[in-house]
């Protein structure tokens, strides 16, 4: 632990961040990881609370407490070590992880929590300054080969174990360049790129093939046949995304200007890595109406200001949270709550328990929508008599969430089971975890458990490369 009465002496320190005004301007980073000094005291308030919820609270189950003392005393190596035994990214998940480690904190429980995620990013970042961060090829090689379809923090990390223990791994990205989710959904601002391609290049010397532009599956240019992997490799890990977003099938969806998020984001995403996007969706001078109250709302909110644009609304369908959760009541699980984001201080109009009616416009483009106030009854939701109100906006971005994975390609070329919502059917315990009904075939990510966080990606993925290797090799000494 910290300092004994470390909690009781210090309060909770935020990372410090660039003004809203200024950092509008631009699409770096605009967090401060924390001092030396800083980290230290914040490592000294982590309590001996005798069980560390934290560790259960967090996916990849963090040594947390080991750690913060680590940096309380400033053995900065020895807790980097000990966070990279749990978690292949910690630079990722220690600036875009939302921290239910820190809801579960003990001290959450009459105070504010440990700043958890704020030491891990220090931690990391301090890693990499130092040059601790380095390639682990493996002493001796398989003769095992693995492919693994889908580039994101599933993919990444699954390939990244399956490399460090030997087995020959050939990672496939559809996309341009490697990194899924981390390199085309989440904003510069949040992530930068080059923490993904330095990364990339660790991957590379420790012995993972990567090949981008292929898709797998499906009927696009230069597709590779889906069933050409299953004759190539030993195994095959499926961990692509949950791509298929949730539509708003309502009068007028069909105009312009009225587009998913994810047709949004990745545009600008492209264009801050210097690529040229013909017939860009840009925010400039629009009144711009974001309907989904989530975390890819709140990235449509922060682009769109950084475009320019006139004005930015976001509407939720679900009533607005309280501003404070009960906590004898929820903790230590992940509370609702109101939550802002550094987007919404950029400037944002919110409204909650908002359904839009119609979308309706002019010579084929949008010009307003009608939307109307609901509430809930008899586990329905029904529109407030007398709340129907319109609202101009010349850009709609639909942020609503995801169904699952895109079905056609991939999953139905080889032929696999699917569970009720519609993901890859893979268990996560027992004999054969995350296989798919072919037993060559395994699943993690989105894919999989459908729309989550990357940190329940690099858990999945850091647990498949377990099964897949158990599976080639009939024991496996990588963790759990």
């Amino acid at each position: 632990m910290g300092k004994i009465t470390g909690f009781m002496e210090f309060q909770r320190l935020q990372e410090g961040s660039e003004a809203p005004k200024t950092r509008k301007k631009h699409y770096h980073e605009f967090l401060r990881h924390l001092t030396d000094q800083e980290a230290a005291v914040q490592g000294a308030r982590c309590m001996d609370c005798g069980t560390p919820f934290c560790m259960s609270g967090c996916p990849v189950n963090n040594i947390i407490p080991d750690w913060n003392d680590l940096v309380y005393k400033q053995n900065w190596r020895e807790a980097l070590e000990t966070l990279h035994s749990t978690n292949n990214f910690p630079e990722f998940t220690g600036r875009v992880c939302p921290a239910p480690c820190e809801a579960a904190c003990t001290l959450n429980i009459n105070n504010d929590p440990v700043g958890i995620k704020s030491i891990e990013h220090a931690i990391i970042d301090k890693g990499w300054e130092m040059g601790w961060v380095l390639p682990q090829p493996p002493a001796c090689k398989t003769g095992k080969k693995v492919a693994i379809v889908g580039s994101g923090p599933a993919g990444l990390a699954c390939a990244q174990q399956l490399a460090r223990t030997g087995h020959e791994v050939v990672l496939y990205e559809k996309n341009d360049r490697i990194g899924g989710l981390l390199r085309y959904g989440i904003p510069d601002f949040k992530l930068e790129k080059h923490l993904i391609d330095r990364r990339v290049e660790q991957m590379r010397a420790e012995g993972v093939e990567f090949r981008v532009n292929k898709a797998v599956g499906g009927s696009a240019k230069n597709a590779l046949p889906a069933k050409k992997l299953l004759r190539e490799f030993d195994a095959v890990v499926v961990s692509g995304g949950a791509e298929h977003p949730r539509d708003l099938p309502v009068p007028g969806r069909e105009l312009k200007g009225v587009h998913f998020a994810m047709e949004f984001l990745p545009q600008q995403n492209q264009v801050v890595a210097g690529d040229k996007v013909a017939g860009q969706i840009m925010a400039t001078g629009k009144r711009v109406v974001v309907i989904g109250g989530g975390d890819t709302g709140s990235d449509c909110v922060g682009t769109s200001n950084r475009q320019g644009a006139a004005s930015v609304t976001q509407f939720e369908l679900l009533p607005q949270p309280p501003e404070q959760e009960n906590k004898p009541l929820v903790w230590p699980y992940w509370p609702i709550k109101l939550r802002t984001s550094s987007s919404h201080e950029e400037g944002c109009a919110r409204d909650w328990s908002v359904a839009t009616k119609r979308f309706e416009g002019a010579d084929g483009k949008v010009k307003k929508l009608v939307a109307a106030h609901v509430e809930w009854k008899d586990g329905n939701i029904v529109e407030v008599p007398g709340t129907e109100f319109e609202l101009e906006a010349d850009l709609v971005l639909l942020a609503m969430g995801f169904l699952g994975p895109v079905q056609m390609g991939l999953i139905d070329e080889l032929g696999l089971a699917k569970d009720a919502r519609g993901n890859v059917k893979a268990t996560t315990d027992g004999a054969g975890c995350y296989q798919t009904s072919d037993c060559k075939v395994f699943a993690a990510g989105d894919m999989r458990r459908g729309q989550s966080l990357v940190v329940w990606a690099i858990r999945e993925g850091r647990q498949c490369a377990r099964a897949v290797d158990e599976y080639l090799m009939g024991a496996s000494d990588l963790p759990r």
